[in-house]
């Protein structure tokens, strides 16, 4: 009777041993995700944001680049006529002396304030100032011209305000007065062929209302 007992402790000793031993050893499935979001906080984070269609691929190929749209403002009459004078370059000389994005002379330079050739060529802004200060001068001195002949054509191109600017800085006011009245019969071309006809035909259709004529416009930034 002691024997079976003592045999029977044994057994159970051995079999809770057993459970004991492969309950410690079975694999524990817990996901690497859970252990590392144990240890994550969105706290002062800022989590409401949006991501642009166009950019949730990541490959180079597949981003559009962002060109925008000027159509035909002020902004996109000035950007077009800086890039025809020198493709938007503001420290470019020319071999005849003409300087910057807009190619100014110096006897204009002079005219509007600016004594200082160089400090000019090396300041985009004080170019900037220039061109608007340039264009209200040619504005007050076409300003009749302007109201007699935009709208009409003459040989084959339309006639604008903006047209009429952007000939003048070509050539200067009296060349453009000389085209409009003379209805196209003289003309004005510069030393690489750009004529008065082209620049009327090329820049014509912005708008250049908020330009204001003004006979003696200068520039206000100190050169």
């Amino acid at each position: 009777m002691k024997k079976n007992t003592l045999q029977f402790i044994v057994l159970s000793i051995t079999i809770i041993g057993l459970i004991y031993v492969s309950v410690q050893t079975k694999p524990q499935f817990v996901s690497t995700q859970d252990n590392e979001m144990a240890f994550y906080s969105t706290k002062d984070m800022l989590l409401d944001y949006n991501l642009c269609r166009e950019y949730n691929d990541s490959r180079e190929e597949n981003v559009k680049a962002y060109s925008p749209k000027l159509g035909k403002s002020l902004i996109a009459f000035k950007e077009a006529l800086g890039f025809k004078e020198s493709r938007g370059n503001y420290f470019i000389v020319n071999e005849f002396g003409y300087l910057g994005k807009y190619q100014f002379g110096l006897t204009t330079l002079q005219a509007l304030g600016i004594t200082d050739p160089t400090v000019f060529l090396k300041t985009p802004k004080l170019q900037e100032e220039a061109f608007y200060a340039f264009t209200a001068r040619n504005k007050w001195i076409l300003r009749h011209d302007i109201k007699r002949f935009a709208g009409k054509t003459i040989n084959g191109v339309k006639v604008t305000e903006s047209g009429i600017l952007a000939a003048a800085h070509l050539g200067g006011a009296g060349s453009v007065k000389k085209w409009l009245r003379s209805y196209g019969a003289q003309g004005f071309s510069d030393a690489f062929g750009s004529s008065i006809k082209h620049y009327m035909k090329r820049f014509s259709g912005f708008d250049t209302s908020k330009i204001e004529a003004n006979r003696k416009a200068q520039v206000k930034l100190k050169a």
